[in-house]
């Protein structure tokens, strides 16, 4: 099973990244993925995260009204639009799969990728 994250770069303050993560070996569409982050120093946190139907997307504080994640389960592929960024969403992307209820606890998620840098300047 793997997760290929993608899509992380280099942006200004108030710009925009689609994050993208691809699912292989297995199928996710009735479990939850969801999005961390783990700026340098810090824990991983939560993100972003949404069930098999589309519908129900969950967000942290700092995600909400800025980032949308979405999936297309045909595709295995789970995103993250991330608009109006900032210097603190600066940190390593981590797109993660497993749960069958939403879990915002890493530990509760069975499978990860490898993480995509994203560096927001100011």
């Amino acid at each position: 099973v793997q997760l290929q994250a993608s899509g992380g770069g280099l942006v200004q303050a108030g710009g925009s990244l689609r994050l993208s993560c691809a699912a292989s070996g297995r199928t996710f569409s009735r479990r939850f993925m969801g999005w961390f982050r783990q700026a340098p120093g810090k824990e991983r946190e939560f993100v972003a995260a949404i069930d098999w139907s589309p519908d129900n997307p969950y967000y942290s504080d700092s995600a909400k009204g800025r980032f949308t994640i979405s999936r297309d389960n045909a595709k295995n592929t789970v995103y993250l639009q991330m608009n109006s960024l900032k210097p603190e969403d600066t940190a390593i992307y981590y797109c993660a799969a497993g749960p069958i209820l939403l879990r915002k606890a890493a530990a509760e998620y069975d499978f990860w990728g490898q993480g995509t840098l994203v560096t927001v300047s100011s």
